[in-house]
């Protein structure tokens, strides 16, 4: 007669806190860290509303003022995505152009460096005068503000690209457009998606830029007239937007780079061991 038994019940495995605080990332204690400090500094010393408030003050104006942060900020993030696309259309057709023709880049690819020793700001009120308030030359200034980092760092790449191994391809039967596909833009691609972050960043300052040359809406718009009303709370609610925006276009970035690049993804070692 066969015996049945009882499975022996499984007894969870309990986790430290100090193991649990370890997950949490270096920055976040670091950011709590300025965060306690700010808030100590400002009670102890009595700090003006209108000169320097509270992280609990600012998180007050950010909970009551969320909504109309939200919808100025939609206007920044299309602004932002409308010049990021725009200086990809334009800067790696050139990048490509540059690399492939010995005239193009002694005719074009100095114009491209000397125009970035201009002043986006000094150019933001003639483009405001050309295409009015809209949104239309704050996307522009985007987009001169962004395409330079991507047609550098995309030359650079597809330059690095090793002469004998394009010759190989090409004895091997390959047209100009395989060998570009296969071999040139492949080796690229860690400098084309450098320059990527890089305008990231960029194409927020820009829209910013934009926006306080001249707007009616946007984030820029709200720090604006939260200056003129001395509400410094405000300000920096639109300031956390801002770098909000700027953290998760960067990180949507670094994810499409692991993505096409899995095989420079960092390796964990403690998940090795």
């Amino acid at each position: 007669m066969a015996t049945i038994t009882e499975n022996e019940p499984t007894i969870p495995r309990t986790v430290s806190p100090l193991r649990l605080l370890s997950f949490i990332s270096p920055a976040l204690w670091t950011l709590f860290g300025i965060l306690v400090f700010w808030e100590i500094a400002v009670r102890t010393m009595n700090v003006p509303v209108y000169i320097l408030p509270s992280p609990t003050r600012i998180a007050e104006v950010f909970a009551s003022y969320w909504p109309r942060l939200l919808v100025n900020s939609g206007y920044t993030m299309i602004e932002v995505l409308s010049g990021f696309v725009l200086s990809i259309a334009i800067g790696v057709p050139l990048a490509v152009l540059v690399t492939y023709s010995r005239f193009a880049e002694r005719a074009i690819y100095p114009l491209i460096v000397a125009t970035q020793s201009i002043p986006k700001v000094a150019v933001a009120p003639l483009l405001l005068a050309w295409f009015g308030y809209g949104m239309t030359p704050k996307i522009v200034i985007v987009m001169l503000l962004s395409f330079f980092p991507i047609v550098i760092n995309s030359v650079v790449g597809m330059k690095a690209a090793s002469a004998e191994m394009i010759y190989l391809a090409q004895s091997m039967g390959a047209s100009p457009w395989q060998a570009f596909w296969k071999f040139r833009l492949p080796q690229a691609l860690p400098n084309i998606f450098a320059g990527l972050k890089l305008a990231t960043v960029l194409s927020v300052i820009g829209a910013m830029v934009g926006e306080f040359i001249g707007a009616d809406k946007g984030l820029g718009y709200v720090i604006l007239v939260a200056g003129s009303n001395f509400d410094i709370a405000r300000q920096f609610a639109a300031i956390i937007m801002i770098s909000a925006i700027g953290m998760i276009f960067f990180a949507v970035i670094e994810r499409i780079e692991r993505l096409a690049l899995p095989w420079r993804a960092p390796r964990n070692l403690a998940d090795e061991a």
